[in-house]
């Protein structure tokens, strides 16, 4: 089974529940309903996908909410994006899925002076995972307190923070399926005035180094094309391209 197979079989096909997301099954299709609204995995026959459209846009419509449907370059029916096109759903710049196998390979810690990276282990360290995030992508994301707060125990996940002078720069997060090979890396974003120092190396460094410690052999990232070049210097290699699909208001 190549990677791709066993990266879809171990954490999208049954991925388990979070706080504050709950999981289910409607339609043939897997969807998160929650603190975050999401599709990531379905059962779909090419025939049965414009109804599978149509009932999930209802149903988060009903509930006056957003969703994404997120969609892999090697999914199938083939037909999925094309007929979310045609009923009006809107396309997400694309991204592109990375692959580092640590078996293969390492990632060398990154001291940068001035720069301290911390793991975060308390309610304020996730005020400053939000902090950090919003002045790397110039929005606020106060869902994240709801999401990662009760989580601050839970092996599954480590977050990270950035501190120049005592100040939130960077951020991101380690995501882990228990009982899989796989560990995602998440939310990684760097303020403006700290970009091209080495600070997105040394969190994607820290969390390579925590996956390795809990015997995972991949490392995952959904990359932007700003980070793509990163990333693939430091060893990732681009397996897929990932599209996330908002239905019309």
């Amino acid at each position: 089974m190549d990677i791709l197979a066993r990266f879809d079989a171990q954490t999208r096909a049954s991925p388990p529940d979070e706080p504050g997301l709950r999981r289910t099954w409607a339609g043939g299709v897997l969807r998160g309903v929650g603190a975050y609204n999401f599709i990531g995995w379905w059962d779909l026959k090419p025939e049965a996908v414009d109804t599978a459209i149509a009932e999930q846009a209802a149903f988060f419509r009903a509930r006056g909410e957003a969703v994404e449907w997120k969609v892999y370059s090697h999914d199938r029916p083939a037909n999925l994006e094309p007929r979310l096109a045609a009923a009006g759903w809107r396309a997400d710049e694309d991204e592109t899925f990375l692959v580092f196998d640590l078996k293969s390979g390492d990632i060398a810690p990154v001291a940068i002076p001035g720069v301290e990276v911390r793991r975060v282990r308390d309610p304020e360290g996730v005020e400053d995972y939000v902090a950090a995030g919003d002045a790397a992508f110039g929005h606020r994301e106060d869902h994240w307190l709801k999401m990662l707060t009760p989580r601050l125990g839970d092996p599954s996940l480590a977050v990270y923070v950035a501190y120049a002078e005592g100040a939130p720069i960077a951020s991101a997060r380690l995501e882990i399926i228990p009982g899989s090979e796989f560990a995602g890396l998440y939310g990684g974003g760097t303020a403006p005035g700290w970009r091209g120092r080495g600070v997105y190396r040394a969190l994607v460094a820290a969390r390579a180094a925590e996956a390795r410690a809990g015997g995972f052999r991949y490392l995952t990232v959904d990359a932007r094309q700003t980070s793509r070049p990163i990333l693939e210097r430091l060893g990732f290699e681009p397996l897929a391209t990932i599209r996330g699909w908002s239905p019309p208001a």
